[in-house]
């Protein structure tokens, strides 16, 4: 869709929508224990049961996938409501629960412009769920690896006017990059192809002490072990690198329950770390 077409008209586009066939149901899927964990009911008794045996090993996950939903609303509500943004590009999108991404800023701003972009085929499964929209806004879903970036990019382009500021949304998905250079590359052609005034928003596990991270190693082996995709924890260090050449917002890289917590101190932290970078 060119620039020049994006007007604010009711849309509801599925781009490659399929999968029910690619489902799985002998083997735990990310997508699915992490809405156990939210509550939600579209999971299967082997991802109930490694949920579980995580929960045993590491008791704070719930906390965690919490913290990570609130962090979501929160970043999407500052930059929609702040900060004028009307575009955001959500990679990883995951199974629908509450205050899902155009949930959020369409109700601040009617005529924003999602892009859902994930290649779990339980979640293309649900994706009608996700794709409603706004009467004056548009929600899209793209089937795609997040590795896949010049398809994301193209496909996104149907519906995003990348002349304008675009909030790029990586939240939870990176860690499922195993390899460092990789996940960084990743992050550095989605930000190339946005223009000044995009933001980059993200979150990712880590085992960095000072947030709890210590204990995440061990419920990580076992996730690696007997679930997937494998994930890997990062330290800030590592997630800065994601950053380069973008301007981190306050209050910088957090244990993302304390990013911009309208909750009085010490909010509890947890080893899940959250920011917001915008690209000058």
């Amino acid at each position: 869709m060119n620039a020049e077409n994006l007007g604010n008209t009711a849309s509801t586009q599925h781009n490659d929508i399929t999968g029910a066939d690619r489902i799985r149901t002998d083997v735990a899927h990310n997508a699915r224990v992490w809405n156990y964990w939210l509550g939600g009911k579209d999971n299967y008794p082997v991802d109930r049961a490694v949920a579980e045996q995580v929960v045993e090993m590491f008791p704070g996950i719930g906390e965690v996938a919490r913290a990570d939903r609130a962090f979501l609303g929160r970043a999407v509500a500052h930059l929609v409501e702040d900060k004028g943004i009307r575009q955001l590009l959500d990679i990883g999108t995951g199974l629908p629960t509450g205050a899902n991404t155009h949930e959020v800023a369409q109700r601040i701003a009617p005529d924003a412009r999602i892009v859902y972009v994930d290649n779990d085929p339980i979640v293309l499964t649900h994706a009608s769920a996700l794709l409603t929209s706004s009467p004056e806004g548009t929600t899209t879903y793209i089937d795609a690896d997040a590795r896949d970036t010049e398809r994301i990019l193209r496909a996104a382009a149907e519906t995003l006017d990348f002349e304008r500021p675009v909030a790029v949304m990586l939240l939870g998905i990176l860690n499922f990059i195993p390899d460092t250079a990789e996940a960084r590359s990743i992050v550095r052609t989605l930000m190339d192809a946005v223009p000044s005034g995009s933001y980059l928003v993200l979150t990712h596990p880590t085992l960095d002490a000072d947030v709890g991270g210590a204990d995440n190693q061990p419920a990580m082996d076992f996730w690696n072990a007997n679930a997937t995709p494998p994930i890997t924890g990062r330290t800030r260090a590592e997630l800065l690198s994601f950053m380069e050449d973008l301007e981190l917002l306050p209050p910088g890289i957090e244990s993302c329950a304390r990013w911009r917590s309208p909750e009085a101190p010490p909010v509890p932290q947890v080893p899940q770390l959250g920011a917001v970078a915008r690209k000058p």
